[in-house]
């Protein structure tokens, strides 16, 4: 990590925006994270010393935010990523897993050779929130007989308990709010 990196508070770059997407929610907006050089830079070298360590072969992110910070980390890590997207926007076979959320249900999909048996996997996200869309993921990395090897995420709201759903899984945040 460069010392100009090293001194920055992530939490300065990451704006709330009340009352979005509706009354009440306090959105954690990253839009000022990823436009300061500097603070971007400062996050991927954050998760690249969190995990050099770690045995890594490829890593998971969770559309669509998750894709800006698995990338870069990606490419730092030497090792590939895999998009896990949404119904309809990925055209080769696929895995899909579907789960349900506070109100309704959701389902994510994944090509079926982007993970292969025996992977070790880190599951990437910009947020945990109530953890249903990661617990998801890692689900559907474990139905490749693949690993999870950890979760990372640029923030954790800890108030919402969405860790609980990932108990079983190292947890990596690099903001976290009470």
């Amino acid at each position: 990590m460069t010392d100009t990196t090293s001194t920055i508070n992530l939490a300065d770059y990451i704006r709330d925006v009340p009352d979005f997407p509706k009354p009440g929610i306090s959105f954690k907006d990253i839009t000022p994270l990823l436009s300061h050089h500097d603070a971007l830079e400062a996050c991927i070298d954050r998760f690249v010393d969190a995990f050099k360590d770690t045995p890594i072969d490829i890593i998971a992110a969770a559309e669509a935010r998750g894709f800006l910070f698995a990338v870069p980390l990606a490419l730092r890590l030497g090792v590939g990523m895999v998009p896990i997207r949404k119904p309809g926007k990925l055209p080769y076979e696929k895995h899909s897993h579907s789960y349900e959320l506070e109100y309704g249900s959701d389902t994510l999909e994944m090509h079926v050779d982007g993970i292969n048996p025996g992977q070790n996997v880190l599951v990437i996200d910009d947020l945990l929130a109530t953890g249903g869309t990661v617990q998801a993921c890692c689900q559907m990395v474990e139905q490749c007989d693949a690993n999870v090897v950890a979760c990372a995420f640029l923030i954790h709201l800890k108030f919402l308990d969405g860790a609980q759903k990932l108990e079983k899984y190292p947890i990596v945040s690099l903001v976290d709010f009470e």
